[in-house]
């Protein structure tokens, strides 16, 4: 560190994402609670060890090469980029002494010793988000094996290639089309939720949950309690989602020292009071519009809260209050009609809405941005692309479609073909975890039993 200032901001920097990754664990406690109370009894213990142990699986994997995916190919389809052993990529391959504790000096590439952890878990929990949203919407019917995978594929490759993309600060897709995403959108939810419709396409319904005619049945939450204390610890968690989009102190003008300002995903100035007021008033227009649309249905009102955050969320850097709440309201909107006109026309069982929260929603926050940030400069880099509408809608068409539903829809195909997608229709029918509570109940009368006898 050159002086006291300098080192003032790196320690800065190294806290304050430390302090977003902390933040965002609350978006995988509230997934937790979310999913099991949307999930009937019989499936509780599943449904949480489905959405558990997906937080090891995406760790190790994200440190073996999902970071590296995110500065290996910022060029996309060329793939013309760093690869093993580039400069931009030497602090992200998991051999690297910058991907332990590291205190700087001479050995420093890029100024990454210290950050590099706190960004790397930054991402990391991004990365689980990606994740269990794919989680709650296949509940109650799959196998935690194939969960597993699809879980890998979307926590540590596709999502983070839709980052190299669209939202490193270089990525061809900023370069090219424009395109302006602040906080993820495209980026995590419309690839999350694309992924999951391509996955429900494969899997099919819950048992009962169409009539004969093709009539879809509602499967209520079976604990609207843990529904919405799970929202609200997700809505939450995305506080730190949020500012952890950001960078909190950056030299804005070319590196002269002169002006310091936060910065959105692609270094470009902002404030944390804009995104302060712009997130709640985007929560605030998403639960007025999902009680209005749903007619006062706790769930989808609840649900809509976090469909506004991210129906706003691309261009929320840059929104006025009252675009952020009119923006964030037509989204619920539209993810609501979507929803159900989906599960009418192709029979998609989405057991919690993932796809129409985050997926829909998601799509819509791009495409809308174009219209409303048109002729915004995508980036500081004044040869970049111009953000439009026609960039938008390719970028949201990448984000749910190339990146989000065809890799979804293909993994779950050859899983479906080793016939190790879907559990067998006789367990789906007594439960999940009938095997769990029949040991339990074994135990639980050797306790009895052995008891019984000491007291006799």
């Amino acid at each position: 560190m050159d002086n006291e200032l300098t080192a003032l901001g790196i320690i800065f920097t190294e806290f304050y994402y430390w302090l977003t990754v902390v933040i965002m664990f609350f978006i995988h406690v509230g997934f937790c609670m979310y999913e099991v109370g949307v999930s009937r009894h019989k499936n509780h213990m599943h449904t949480l060890m489905k959405n558990t142990m997906l937080i090891p699986l995406v760790t190790i994997t994200f440190f073996f090469f999902g970071w590296w995916i995110y500065f290996a190919f910022p060029n996309g389809p060329g793939i013309t980029g760093p690869l093993l052993g580039g400069d931009d990529t030497a602090h992200a391959v998991p051999w690297s002494e910058l991907m332990g504790a590291h205190m700087g000096g001479a050995g420093d590439p890029g100024g990454w010793a210290r950050i590099n952890g706190v960004f790397w878990a930054a991402f990391l929990l991004f990365s689980w988000t990606a994740a269990s949203i794919v989680s709650g919407s296949v509940i109650e019917r799959i196998k935690s094996g194939a969960f597993w995978i699809l879980a890998v594929g979307i926590g540590s490759v596709w999502w983070i290639i839709d980052a190299a993309w669209g939202w490193h600060s270089a990525g061809w897709m900023v370069q090219k089309l424009g395109y302006h995403d602040a906080y993820a959108s495209g980026v995590i939810h419309a690839i999350a939720g694309g992924y999951a419709l391509g996955i429900l396409f494969v899997l099919g319904p819950r048992i009962g949950k169409f009539t004969a005619d093709g009539t879809p049945r509602n499967i209520n939450p079976r604990n609207p309690w843990l529904v919405t204390l799970g929202l609200f610890l997700i809505y939450t968690g995305f506080w730190g989602f949020y500012v952890a989009c950001n960078v909190p102190m950056w030299d804005v003008q070319s590196g002269d020292g002169v002006f310091f300002s936060a910065t959105n995903i692609y270094l470009a100035p902002t404030t944390l009071s804009a995104i302060t007021m712009n997130f709640l008033m985007s929560l605030a227009g998403g639960l007025l519009m999902g009680y209005i649309v749903s007619r006062g249905d706790a769930f989808w009102t609840y649900s809509s809260g976090l469909a506004g955050i991210i129906a706003a969320s691309a261009g929320n850097d840059l929104y006025h209050p009252i675009q952020a709440m009119l923006i964030a309201a037509v989204g619920v909107w539209f993810m609501y009609k979507m929803h159900y006109w989906v599960e009418r026309t192709f029979k998609i069982d989405d057991a919690v809405g993932a796809v129409a929260v985050h997926g829909y929603a998601g799509f819509f926050g791009v495409v809308i941005a174009g219209f409303m940030l048109w002729g915004y400069p995508s980036s500081p880099d004044a040869s970049f692309a111009l953000i439009s509408p026609w960039g938008q809608f390719v970028g949201a068409l990448i984000m749910f479609g190339l990146l989000g539903f065809l890799p979804g829809w293909i993994t779950a195909l050859i899983i479906n073909g080793f016939g190790a997608l879907r559990i067998p229709r006789e367990i789906e029918l007594a439960g999940l975890d009938v095997g769990a509570e029949h040991d339990r109940a074994k135990d639980e009368q050797g306790i009895i039993d052995a008891e019984q006898q000491e007291v006799g």
